[in-house]
C-alpha cells in the first residue's frame, strides 16, 4: 500500500508536446521519481478544473503537484525536483558561479530562442527570414557555451541540458518550415542532441521532430 501511494504522490499536469512541460518530466525521469501524468490538451482554450486550482495566477502549465501541493513554472519545477530529490546526481552545479551561469542561460533561452522561434514560424517573408537568421545566432552562442564539452554540465547532464533540449524537438520543423541544414547551421550542438538522445530520459520525453511538426505546422504562417 505505501508503495502504491508513493508512486502517485507525484504528478506533471502537462500535453504531451509542450517544450516547456518536457523539462519537469525530464527531471523527474533523471532523478528516477515516479510520477503520475495528467494531460491537459493546450488545443482546448478552456483551462481544466484542476489547473484552475492548481496555477490560479497564470492558468499554465506545466504543473507539479507533490503531496497535493502545486510547483508552478518549468524551470521552477526543475530546481524544485533537484533539491527535494537532492541525493540523486544533482541538475544544477555545485559551485555557485557554475549554478548562477545555468540559470542565466537557461533564462536565454526561454527569453530569446523561444521568442525568435515563435517569430519565426507565425511570421512571412522579410520578418520569418530575419526570425530565424536570429534564432540562429542563439543556438549558435549556445554552442560557444557549450564549447567541446559533452554537455552543457560538463561531463554530467545537467540543468541547462534539461532546459534546452526540448527544443531540439523542434529541429525538423526548422528544416521542414524553413529550409535550413540544421546539420551545417549548428554542427556542435547536434552532436549534442544526440549524446542527450541516448539518455533513457530523453527518449522516454521528447516526441520525434516528425511528430512535433505534424501538431504544430497548422499554426505556421507560409510565404
Amino acid at each position: 500500500m505505501a508503495a502504491a501511494a508513493a508512486a502517485v504522490e507525484v504528478t506533471v499536469v502537462d500535453f504531451w508536446c509542450n517544450e516547456f512541460g518536457m523539462r519537469a518530466r525530464l527531471a523527474l525521469r533523471e532523478k528516477r521519481v515516479p510520477f503520475e501524468f495528467v494531460e491537459e490538451d493546450l488545443r482546448v482554450r478552456e483551462r481544466s478544473d484542476l489547473v484552475r486550482r492548481m496555477n490560479p495566477v497564470h492558468r499554465a502549465i506545466p504543473i507539479l503537484i507533490h503531496a497535493g501541493r502545486p510547483v508552478c513554472g518549468s524551470l521552477n519545477i526543475v530546481e524544485y525536483v533537484d533539491e527535494v530529490w537532492s541525493k540523486t546526481p544533482r541538475l544544477l552545479p555545485a559551485d555557485p558561479l557554475e549554478r548562477a551561469n545555468a540559470r542565466f542561460w537557461a533564462d536565454f533561452v526561454d527569453q530569446k530562442v523561444y521568442d525568435a522561434q515563435a517569430r519565426f514560424f507565425t511570421n512571412r517573408g522579410e520578418e520569418k527570414a530575419a526570425a530565424m537568421a536570429e534564432l540562429l545566432g542563439h543556438l549558435r552562442r549556445l554552442e560557444a557555451v557549450l564549447r567541446d564539452r559533452p554537455f552543457f554540465g560538463g561531463d554530467e547532464f545537467g540543468f541547462l541540458d534539461v532546459a534546452l533540449v526540448p527544443f531540439s524537438s523542434m529541429f525538423y520543423g526548422y528544416e521542414r518550415h524553413g529550409g535550413v541544414d540544421m546539420e551545417a547551421e549548428c554542427p556542435v550542438l547536434l552532436r549534442w542532441v544526440r549524446r542527450c538522445g541516448e539518455r533513457v530520459s530523453v527518449r522516454d520525453v521528447l516526441p520525434s521532430g516528425q511528430d512535433m511538426y505534424a501538431i504544430h505546422k497548422e499554426f505556421y504562417q507560409t510565404e
